[in-house]
Protein backbone atom coordinates (compact mmCIF):
# COMPACT_ATOMS: atom_id res chain seq x y z
CA UNK A 1 0.00 0.00 0.00
CA UNK A 2 1.18 3.74 -1.18
CA UNK A 3 1.29 6.68 0.88
CA UNK A 4 -1.81 9.25 0.84
CA UNK A 5 -0.34 12.35 0.97
CA UNK A 6 -1.97 16.16 1.11
CA UNK A 7 -1.80 19.38 1.28
CA UNK A 8 -2.29 22.84 0.87
CA UNK A 9 -1.07 25.91 0.97
CA UNK A 10 -2.78 29.47 1.00
CA UNK A 11 -1.82 33.35 0.60
CA UNK A 12 -2.53 35.62 3.22
CA UNK A 13 -6.52 36.10 0.91
CA UNK A 14 -7.14 32.95 1.14
CA UNK A 15 -5.59 32.16 -2.57
CA UNK A 16 -4.53 28.73 -3.10
CA UNK A 17 -0.40 29.04 -4.00
CA UNK A 18 -0.19 25.12 -4.78
CA UNK A 19 -2.26 21.71 -3.00
CA UNK A 20 -2.54 18.02 -3.86
CA UNK A 21 -5.39 16.25 -3.10
CA UNK A 22 -6.41 19.18 -0.28
CA UNK A 23 -10.14 17.76 -0.44
CA UNK A 24 -9.48 13.79 1.11
CA UNK A 25 -10.00 13.37 4.52
CA UNK A 26 -7.49 11.71 6.60
CA UNK A 27 -6.96 11.03 10.80
CA UNK A 28 -4.69 13.65 11.83
CA UNK A 29 -3.81 12.91 15.14
CA UNK A 30 -3.16 15.82 17.54
CA UNK A 31 -3.86 18.30 15.01
CA UNK A 32 -7.03 19.03 16.44
CA UNK A 33 -5.75 19.97 19.65
CA UNK A 34 -5.53 23.44 17.63
CA UNK A 35 -9.58 23.84 17.79
CA UNK A 36 -9.58 23.36 21.57
CA UNK A 37 -6.92 25.93 21.98
CA UNK A 38 -8.94 28.43 19.97
CA UNK A 39 -11.74 28.19 22.08
CA UNK A 40 -9.74 28.09 25.53
CA UNK A 41 -8.19 31.55 23.94
CA UNK A 42 -11.65 32.88 23.00
CA UNK A 43 -13.51 32.42 26.18
CA UNK A 44 -10.20 33.88 28.08
CA UNK A 45 -10.62 37.12 25.82
CA UNK A 46 -14.16 37.59 26.55
CA UNK A 47 -13.49 37.19 30.47
CA UNK A 48 -15.78 33.52 30.75
CA UNK A 49 -12.40 31.93 31.87
CA UNK A 50 -9.79 33.19 34.26
CA UNK A 51 -6.11 32.41 32.86
CA UNK A 52 -4.79 31.79 36.23
CA UNK A 53 -7.30 29.38 37.41
CA UNK A 54 -5.92 26.51 38.47
CA UNK A 55 -6.58 23.27 36.73
CA UNK A 56 -6.02 19.90 38.59
CA UNK A 57 -4.43 16.96 36.93
CA UNK A 58 -6.69 14.80 37.61
CA UNK A 59 -6.08 11.33 37.92
CA UNK A 60 -8.75 9.77 35.50
CA UNK A 61 -7.65 11.71 32.77
CA UNK A 62 -4.23 10.56 32.50
CA UNK A 63 -2.44 9.31 29.40
CA UNK A 64 0.92 8.04 28.26
CA UNK A 65 2.68 9.38 25.08
CA UNK A 66 3.29 13.12 24.43
CA UNK A 67 3.55 15.94 27.31
CA UNK A 68 5.34 17.29 30.03
CA UNK A 69 3.10 17.32 32.97
CA UNK A 70 2.94 13.58 33.79
CA UNK A 71 6.86 14.06 34.45
CA UNK A 72 6.41 17.25 36.80
CA UNK A 73 5.76 17.06 40.49
CA UNK A 74 2.99 19.90 40.65
CA UNK A 75 -0.32 18.44 40.01
CA UNK A 76 -2.08 21.98 39.78
CA UNK A 77 -1.10 24.20 37.03
CA UNK A 78 -2.86 27.63 35.80
CA UNK A 79 -4.73 27.58 32.89
CA UNK A 80 -2.46 29.30 30.42
CA UNK A 81 0.38 27.10 31.43
CA UNK A 82 -1.57 23.61 30.71
CA UNK A 83 -2.45 25.85 27.26
CA UNK A 84 1.22 26.22 26.67
CA UNK A 85 1.51 22.34 27.30
CA UNK A 86 -0.21 21.42 24.63
CA UNK A 87 0.98 23.94 21.81
CA UNK A 88 4.47 23.34 22.96
CA UNK A 89 5.14 19.71 23.73
CA UNK A 90 1.52 18.24 22.78
CA UNK A 91 0.67 17.20 26.25
CA UNK A 92 -2.35 14.85 26.55
CA UNK A 93 -2.69 15.21 30.32
CA UNK A 94 -2.98 18.91 29.93
CA UNK A 95 -5.26 18.07 26.70
CA UNK A 96 -7.73 15.92 28.42
CA UNK A 97 -8.06 18.16 31.34
CA UNK A 98 -8.77 21.32 29.09
CA UNK A 99 -11.15 19.19 27.01
CA UNK A 100 -13.08 18.47 30.69
CA UNK A 101 -12.79 21.87 31.11
CA UNK A 102 -15.54 23.03 28.14
CA UNK A 103 -16.11 20.37 26.24
CA UNK A 104 -16.32 18.93 23.18
CA UNK A 105 -19.71 20.42 21.61
CA UNK A 106 -17.91 23.75 22.26
CA UNK A 107 -14.80 22.58 20.17
CA UNK A 108 -16.78 20.84 17.30
CA UNK A 109 -18.43 24.44 17.50
CA UNK A 110 -15.09 26.13 17.11
CA UNK A 111 -14.34 24.04 14.00
CA UNK A 112 -17.72 25.13 12.28
CA UNK A 113 -16.88 28.52 12.96
CA UNK A 114 -13.92 28.56 11.59
CA UNK A 115 -15.30 27.21 8.63
CA UNK A 116 -14.67 23.49 9.04
CA UNK A 117 -16.93 20.83 7.84
CA UNK A 118 -15.12 17.70 7.72
CA UNK A 119 -11.95 18.98 10.34
CA UNK A 120 -12.54 18.82 14.08
CA UNK A 121 -11.24 17.03 17.50
CA UNK A 122 -13.70 14.11 18.46
CA UNK A 123 -12.51 13.09 21.20
CA UNK A 124 -10.10 13.12 24.42
CA UNK A 125 -6.35 11.27 24.24
CA UNK A 126 -6.73 7.74 25.20
CA UNK A 127 -4.58 4.82 25.84
CA UNK A 128 -6.94 1.76 24.04
CA UNK A 129 -9.71 3.33 22.12
CA UNK A 130 -12.68 0.41 22.03
CA UNK A 131 -15.69 0.00 20.05
CA UNK A 132 -17.38 2.80 22.04
CA UNK A 133 -14.97 5.08 21.62
CA UNK A 134 -14.62 7.46 18.36
CA UNK A 135 -12.46 6.07 15.89
CA UNK A 136 -9.89 8.57 15.75
CA UNK A 137 -8.99 11.77 18.25
CA UNK A 138 -9.29 14.18 14.79
CA UNK A 139 -10.15 14.27 11.40
CA UNK A 140 -8.74 17.10 9.12
CA UNK A 141 -8.65 18.17 5.52
CA UNK A 142 -5.63 20.14 4.37
CA UNK A 143 -7.38 22.84 2.71
CA UNK A 144 -9.34 23.43 5.72
CA UNK A 145 -6.82 23.34 8.17
CA UNK A 146 -4.70 25.89 6.38
CA UNK A 147 -7.07 27.98 5.79
CA UNK A 148 -7.92 27.58 9.90
CA UNK A 149 -4.01 28.22 10.01
CA UNK A 150 -4.50 31.09 7.71
CA UNK A 151 -7.58 32.52 9.70
CA UNK A 152 -5.69 32.30 12.81
CA UNK A 153 -2.81 33.88 11.70
CA UNK A 154 -4.50 36.89 9.64
CA UNK A 155 -6.83 37.79 13.21
CA UNK A 156 -3.84 37.90 15.09
CA UNK A 157 -1.75 40.01 12.49
CA UNK A 158 -4.92 42.66 12.64
CA UNK A 159 -7.36 41.26 9.87
CA UNK A 160 -10.94 40.20 10.46
CA UNK A 161 -11.76 36.38 9.78
CA UNK A 162 -14.80 34.80 10.95
CA UNK A 163 -14.35 32.12 13.75
CA UNK A 164 -11.73 33.62 15.98
CA UNK A 165 -11.35 37.40 17.37
CA UNK A 166 -8.04 38.95 16.82
CA UNK A 167 -7.08 39.25 20.82
CA UNK A 168 -7.87 35.33 20.78
CA UNK A 169 -6.10 34.60 17.66
CA UNK A 170 -3.29 36.56 19.22
CA UNK A 171 -3.06 34.27 22.09
CA UNK A 172 -3.42 31.39 19.69
CA UNK A 173 -0.48 32.16 17.54
CA UNK A 174 1.41 33.55 21.04
CA UNK A 175 1.57 30.01 22.26
CA UNK A 176 1.60 27.50 18.88
CA UNK A 177 4.70 30.02 18.31
CA UNK A 178 6.35 27.65 21.57
CA UNK A 179 5.69 24.08 19.84
CA UNK A 180 9.26 22.52 19.35
CA UNK A 181 8.28 19.63 16.60
CA UNK A 182 10.27 21.49 14.07
CA UNK A 183 11.15 18.08 12.48
CA UNK A 184 8.28 17.66 9.58
CA UNK A 185 6.98 20.48 6.68
CA UNK A 186 8.94 23.14 9.60
CA UNK A 187 12.40 21.07 8.90
CA UNK A 188 14.07 22.92 5.78
CA UNK A 189 14.21 26.21 7.83
CA UNK A 190 16.23 25.07 10.35
CA UNK A 191 14.99 26.86 13.33
CA UNK A 192 16.07 26.32 16.79
CA UNK A 193 13.11 24.58 18.55
CA UNK A 194 13.31 25.60 22.02
CA UNK A 195 13.48 29.41 20.51
CA UNK A 196 12.14 30.46 16.93
CA UNK A 197 9.37 33.00 18.72
CA UNK A 198 11.56 36.14 16.69
CA UNK A 199 13.93 36.60 13.74
CA UNK A 200 13.63 37.07 9.80
CA UNK A 201 11.49 33.88 9.70
CA UNK A 202 8.36 33.45 12.24
CA UNK A 203 7.24 30.29 11.94
CA UNK A 204 4.56 28.32 14.21
CA UNK A 205 3.01 25.10 13.30
CA UNK A 206 0.97 22.12 15.26
CA UNK A 207 2.06 18.73 14.20
CA UNK A 208 0.11 15.46 15.04
CA UNK A 209 2.07 11.75 14.79
CA UNK A 210 0.36 8.68 15.20
CA UNK A 211 1.36 5.07 14.38
CA UNK A 212 0.42 5.48 10.55
CA UNK A 213 -0.05 9.27 10.54
CA UNK A 214 2.35 12.38 10.02
CA UNK A 215 0.47 15.92 9.73
CA UNK A 216 1.41 19.03 10.30
CA UNK A 217 -0.17 22.75 10.13
CA UNK A 218 1.07 26.80 10.43
CA UNK A 219 2.01 29.58 9.17
CA UNK A 220 5.05 31.06 7.93
CA UNK A 221 5.94 34.82 7.54
CA UNK A 222 8.73 35.90 5.93
CA UNK A 223 10.90 39.43 4.98
CA UNK A 224 8.55 39.30 1.90
CA UNK A 225 5.41 36.62 1.83
CA UNK A 226 3.35 35.06 4.04
CA UNK A 227 1.96 31.28 3.49
CA UNK A 228 -0.34 29.39 5.40
CA UNK A 229 -0.18 25.44 5.05
CA UNK A 230 -1.33 21.86 5.98
CA UNK A 231 0.04 19.05 5.09
CA UNK A 232 -0.87 15.38 5.67
CA UNK A 233 0.34 11.93 5.18
CA UNK A 234 -1.33 8.53 6.41
CA UNK A 235 -0.82 4.87 5.40
CA UNK A 236 -2.49 1.19 5.95
CA UNK A 237 -1.06 -0.18 9.33
CA UNK A 238 1.61 -3.23 8.55
CA UNK A 239 3.55 -1.08 6.18
CA UNK A 240 6.76 1.47 6.63
CA UNK A 241 5.86 4.59 5.21
CA UNK A 242 7.82 7.20 7.81
CA UNK A 243 10.53 8.07 5.53
CA UNK A 244 8.77 8.59 3.15
CA UNK A 245 6.56 10.67 4.87
CA UNK A 246 9.31 13.11 6.10
CA UNK A 247 10.09 13.26 2.28
CA UNK A 248 7.74 14.15 1.22
CA UNK A 249 6.84 16.93 4.70
CA UNK A 250 10.61 18.06 3.78
CA UNK A 251 10.06 18.27 0.24
CA UNK A 252 7.60 20.95 0.80
CA UNK A 253 9.04 22.54 3.68
CA UNK A 254 11.96 23.20 1.63
CA UNK A 255 9.64 25.19 -1.05
CA UNK A 256 7.75 27.08 1.42
CA UNK A 257 11.62 28.45 2.62
CA UNK A 258 12.31 29.23 -0.36
CA UNK A 259 9.70 31.70 -0.54
CA UNK A 260 10.99 32.98 2.78
CA UNK A 261 14.24 34.55 1.44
Amino acid sequence: MGLAWSYCVLDRRGDVVKECDAGRLHPTASIGKVFLLCEIAERICDGRLDPLAPLVRQPGLQVADSGLWQHLAHTSLPLVDACVLVAAVSDNWATNVLIDLVGLGSVAARAEALGCTDSGLHDRVRDVRTAADAVTLSTGTARELAEVARRIHVSADGGVVAGLSSQAARVVEGWLLMGVDLSLVAAPFRLDPLAHTSGPVRLWSKTGTDTCIRADMGAVRGESDMVAYAAIATWEAGVDRVADAFDRMHGLGAELASRMW
